[in-house]
């Protein structure tokens, strides 16, 4: 039977095989620019928007891997192909990709060496997100704000992420199974941990942070596109926290679960505490467009065996 193929360093090998060395900037100082994907029947999901903001990203931090952008996408598709083929029928992947800076010159006798560009597939986690479709996700804010886009551009989507990493443990404490919203310094409501945050408020349509202070998600466009096929108006602007708890509905978008309700704030139920029904138009009208029933698919493939 086939393993599943990855790709690190110029090389297609075995994903139990990959590895980053301990000199890598990626593992030293966690300089490494990522994209997470994700597979619909076997094809990847807006790669292009993907590889652009990829493209981006390698600008902001200077770094130029040996690969072109057209390349990572032969190679991005090339992978899919060997290791969907892996899963049950009607299953689908995630692909991560990721590059790092290079071994740093103080471990190389002060020599650079090239960027170092990785991508590995791995089955949805579905198990993770499957309730949350019914159930819906609590948020809470915590004591961890986002980094100051001084430090780094919003539009930069890297792996420096300690933050996320407290900000969630902290959320945990305070009501376990919640997730962090993260506020700027300001008190305004950037993103959660994992996902774009998107607020519904029948009088002004669908509200989400402005594209300057949050990272511009791919799928946050994606769902920008289907409101506006469902009539719905769309706004960027500065939130408040205050608007979460009040808002009539209040969703996540990321590329790998799609779309999420959330369900409660710092403790507080959003209107009756479930899922509302522009959460289930948009799912549906996703489902449509990709030709696959996204909530079907979690209930269906959310016990299996990871390949």
């Amino acid at each position: 039977m086939n393993s599943p193929q990855g790709y690190l360093g110029g090389r297609l090998i075995p994903v139990s095989e990959m590895a980053i060395p301990v000199t890598d900037a990626g593992f030293s100082l966690g300089t490494t620019v990522t994209e997470q994907l994700r597979t619909f029947s076997g094809e990847i999901f807006e790669l292009d928007r993907h590889l652009q903001r990829l493209k981006r990203s390698l600008e902001i931090v200077g770094v130029k891997p040996v690969e072109s952008l057209s390349e990572i996408s032969e190679i991005a598709q090339s992978i899919v192909q060997n290791n969907y083929p892996l899963l049950a029928p009607g299953d689908d992947l995630g692909l991560t990709l990721f590059v790092t800076a290079g071994n740093l010159p103080r471990f190389q006798n002060g020599k650079r060496s090239d960027p170092c560009l990785g991508m590995h597939t791995f089955p949805l986690p579905f198990q993770l997100w499957r309730e949350k479709y019914v159930r819906g996700q609590s948020l809470v804010v915590t004591e961890i704000e986002q980094v100051a886009t001084q430090c780094w551009p919003a539009e930069l989507k890297c792996r420096s992420r300690m933050h996320y990493f407290l900000a969630d443990q902290s959320a945990s404490r305070i009501a376990p199974g919640s997730r962090a919203l993260l506020l700027n310094a300001d008190g305004h409501v950037i993103e959660t941990t994992t996902a774009n945050i998107i607020l519904y408020k029948r009088n002004q349509g669908l509200v989400t942070p402005p594209r300057e202070i949050a990272l511009p998600g791919i799928s946050l466009l994606y769902v920008q596109a289907l409101a506006k096929e469902l009539g719905v108006d769309w706004n960027y602007r500065v939130i408040l926290p205050e608007e979460v708890a009040q808002a009539d509905e209040v969703l996540l978008s990321s590329t790998p679960f799609c779309l999420l309700p959330v369900t409660s704030f710092n403790g507080i139920p959003i209107k009756d505490g479930y899922p509302g029904p522009l959460f289930t138009q948009l799912v549906q009208a996703w489902s449509v467009r990709i030709g696959v029933e996204i909530v079907a698919q979690a209930n269906r493939f959310a016990e299996r065996n990871g390949v």
